[in-house]
């Protein structure tokens, strides 16, 4: 007879056959084999050994171990690892005992067609089952929801599967197992864990890597962000560019810093940009806004309670402000608007980074940076008392002045664009473009509101507008004062009309006054044009009626 594989043939002392599988199956493999295991007592048998009753001769290597014999027979040229494995390694039975019985690697064999061929102990009191009685049954008689028969045919291996068995998930591992020539003789199944407690284990060491893993992506996104804080600035004018190379001055400076401008010119833009480019960019930004705090919280918030401070108070007590913000930057917008019973005890902290809780007499010490905003004139306050003199050397050792938009106009497109991107990304939809006569109409305006309000403006028409290009006739809102500005575009509703002709004003007349007349012009024009129908006036020059109405006191015309 030929040989062309391998095979395992495991007895115990009782002469019963545990597993035989490839050569073992041939009696005229396995009866010498058990013989010799019978006579072992008298006649030692060798660790490796050459099987001469077999014809052609077999190498064949023994694993003893008490109780049981498990003999690994090779064919006519030797796997030389396996072999080489048996003959140096005395241990090489212990191994083989571990991965046959380890409890947390369980053990199943089943051979090509699926039948058991070894199930370890562990399985077997799992599963409730006499010892070796599921030996020669097919694997999906005994183990529930397996699929070590598909493995074995797909010759695929099933690495970290969940398996339910009698109501249990396990992680399992199943490996086709193939001979010298590639060819599927069985399969292993082996249990990762024994329990589901070691899956919680896994799932709360994986999430604690997890949080791991975002703090590191959180402190990346936070160096790279030091020059992004100074990109969200949008403008190319020479008032943004001034003003980028002043905070880059200044960032590095660790002194107060105070941010004044009109009301939506982005003064909380530049605190950040400021705070990220400087040495506490890895500390907190504590933004406070002084106008939004009721008067009787403002102490609270910023210097924090004790517990049972006050009716209401939160029986732990809470950090205030100037504590979150220690060794950060602490933001302090709309200054102007605090209490000035607040500004003595500002004062008395900047002086030398010292407070105390309310309700608490333990002296507690911050050390932050702080930027103040607002659009007050602070001149006028102190000149009146609402703002103390000391305090505002404190806090107005640099001063930025944030230009207005009505002093950048050039920016509008660069930050119309953006506005429209963003408002595109955050409502998924497509973006939006301004035509070249809605840039001319939108550079035409004032803007008291500034950046805010044009970010309003733009958003509106991109809701409003019908098409891809935004036209000044989408500039049209219910209840939105849009005033008209000198050379404004008023696009009609019907057919364009020829706007009126100016009169030539006086060297002396001042730019108010001269925008003031050709807006009366231009009303007076529309009175005519539409019988007095103020609601048609308002619509065809994209004004409210409000301030139709209020133009026309001013004018002291409320007729056609």
């Amino acid at each position: 007879m030929a040989y062309d594989s391998y095979g395992i043939l495991v007895i115990d002392d009782n002469n019963h056959q545990l597993v035989a599988s490839g050569l073992a199956r041939n009696a005229l493999v396995s009866r010498p084999l058990a013989a010799r295991w019978n006579q072992r007592l008298k006649k030692p048998i060798p660790r490796i050994f050459i099987l001469e009753e077999a014809s052609p001769p077999l190498t064949c290597a023994l694993i003893d171990t008490p109780g049981i014999g498990c003999f690994i027979i090779f064919g006519d040229e030797p796997d030389a690892a396996l072999v080489e494995f048996f003959a140096s390694v005395d241990f090489a039975a212990d191994i083989l005992r571990h991965l046959i019985t380890n409890p947390f690697a369980a053990m199943v064999v089943v051979d090509a067609a699926g039948i058991v061929r070894y199930l370890s102990p562990v399985h077997e009191r799992f599963f409730g089952i006499k010892h070796a009685s599921a030996i020669g049954r097919h694997v999906t008689e005994v183990i529930e929801n397996s699929r070590l028969h598909e493995v074995v045919k797909s010759g695929k291996a099933e690495v970290g599967q969940l398996q339910v068995m009698n109501g249990t998930v396990r992680i399992v591992n199943r490996t086709p197992i193939f001979d010298r020539r590639n060819r599927p003789v069985g399969a292993i199944g082996q249990v990762m864990f024994k329990g589901p407690e070691a899956i919680v284990q896994l799932n709360d060491e994986i999430g604690r890597l997890r949080k791991q893993v975002s703090f590191y992506e959180r402190e990346l996104s936070g160096l790279r962000s030091r020059s992004y804080g100074l990109e969200q600035i949008v403008g190319s004018s020479e008032a943004v560019k001034k003003l980028k190379a002043d905070i880059i001055k200044v960032a590095s400076l660790d002194v107060p810093v105070l941010l004044v401008g009109e009301s939506g010119t982005g003064k909380e833009l530049v605190a950040h940009a400021i705070h990220l480019l400087s040495a506490r960019s890895q500390k907190a930004l504590v933004l406070i806004n002084s106008a939004a705090m009721p008067a009787n919280l403002v102490e609270s918030e910023l210097f924090g309670y004790e517990p049972g401070a006050f009716t209401g108070a939160d029986r732990k007590g809470r950090q205030g402000k100037f504590e979150i913000a220690d060794q950060g930057t602490l933001f302090l917008d709309e200054i102007g608007d605090m209490p000035s019973e607040i500004q003595v005890k500002l004062l008395r902290v900047l002086q030398d980074g010292t407070f105390q809780r309310v309700g608490g007499d333990q002296t507690k010490k911050s050390d932050f940076r702080l930027i103040s905003a607002s659009n007050r004139d602070f001149k006028a306050m102190i000149a009146e008392g609402e703002f103390r003199l000391d305090l505002f050397y404190r806090i107005s050792a640099i001063t930025l002045r944030l230009p207005p938009l009505k002093d950048r106009l050039e920016d509008i497109p660069e930050l119309a664009n953006t506005f429209l991107a963003q408002f595109s990304a955050r409502h998924n939809c497509r973006m939006k473009t301004l035509g070249s006569d809605a840039i001319s109409f939108l550079q035409s305006l004032p803007w008291p509101g500034n950046i805010r309000q044009l970010q309003h403006a733009i958003e509106r028409a991109a809701i409003f507008s019908e098409g891809d290009i935004i036209t000044p006739r989408d500039f049209e809102f219910s209840g939105e004062e849009m005033p008209i500005a000198v050379g404004a575009v008023i696009p009609p509703h019907e057919e364009p009309q020829r706007a009126p002709q100016r009169e030539a004003q006086p060297a002396t007349t001042s730019m108010q006054s001269a925008k003031d007349q050709v807006e009366a012009e231009i009303i007076r024009e529309a009175l005519r044009k539409f019988n007095g129908n103020k609601k048609k006036v308002a619509e065809s020059l994209n004004i409210s009626r409000s301030y139709l109405y209020k133009k026309l006191a001013l004018m002291g015309d409320h007729t056609s």
